[in-house]
């Protein structure tokens, strides 16, 4: 049998070695969702591109904490990656919901139902900065569009009952999510009947030149 200083001399390279991979896999946390919030800005700046590149930079790493897992899942499995996968999950939506009008599932980017449904959630505020941006660029269509994703993803994810009690977080995440919808409904109405004025009163002006 080991001498009991042996056996501690094993635990604390164990321990030791464990805080390494720790540390390692906060950073890599931190660095994922970091890269996801910038893909998400790109997006926004209309650079494709560039944000799908930083998308898979953040698909890598999540995969390595995926493989890091099978050994250390207490580690892995914390808040931290949890916010990674949520950010992560809302750049992938965002992007394939501009560029192709459809709607990533969350077996194509291999998250967990639980985060990519989080995710989901907070790409209606995304769509608000997106209609705002359209409605100041005198682009009233466009921001009518966006109110009507923001309004099927609150529809769709308020018809989950059930996943209330299965997402933590998910009930005050949408409680958010109706009043920005209800906001951009008022930008968006009050954009609308601007532009008919306007158009209205040019159409007036118009009409008494030719007289």
């Amino acid at each position: 049998m080991p001498a009991l200083k042996t056996i501690l001399r094993e635990i604390k390279g164990e321990l030791k070695e464990k805080e390494k991979v720790r540390e390692k896999a906060q950073k890599d946390m931190r660095k994922a969702t970091s890269l996801s919030k910038q893909a998400i800005l790109l997006i926004h700046q209309k650079k494709m591109r560039k944000a799908a590149k930083l998308i898979e930079e953040a698909r890598k790493i999540i995969s390595e904490l995926g493989e890091t897992s099978n050994k250390y899942p207490d580690i892995v499995y914390s808040g931290l990656f949890s916010a990674a996968l949520q950010e992560f999950s809302e750049a992938n939506i965002l992007i394939n919901l501009v560029e192709k009008t459809a709607f990533v599932t969350p077996e194509e980017i291999d998250v967990p139902s639980v985060d990519y449904v989080l995710g989901l959630s907070d790409v209606i505020g995304e769509y608000r900065r997106m209609a705002l941006d359209a409605l100041r660029e005198g682009k009233v269509e466009k921001g009518e569009e966006c109110l009507r994703i923001m309004d099927e993803i609150y529809t769709e994810l308020m018809g989950m009952e059930e996943a209330y009690m299965l997402v933590p977080g998910l009930r005050r995440k949408c409680d958010i999510a109706r009043r920005i919808i209800e906001q951009t409904r008022g930008d968006v109405t009050q954009e609308v009947r601007r532009a008919a004025l306007e158009n209205y009163l040019k159409k007036f002006e118009s009409k008494h030149r030719k007289k």
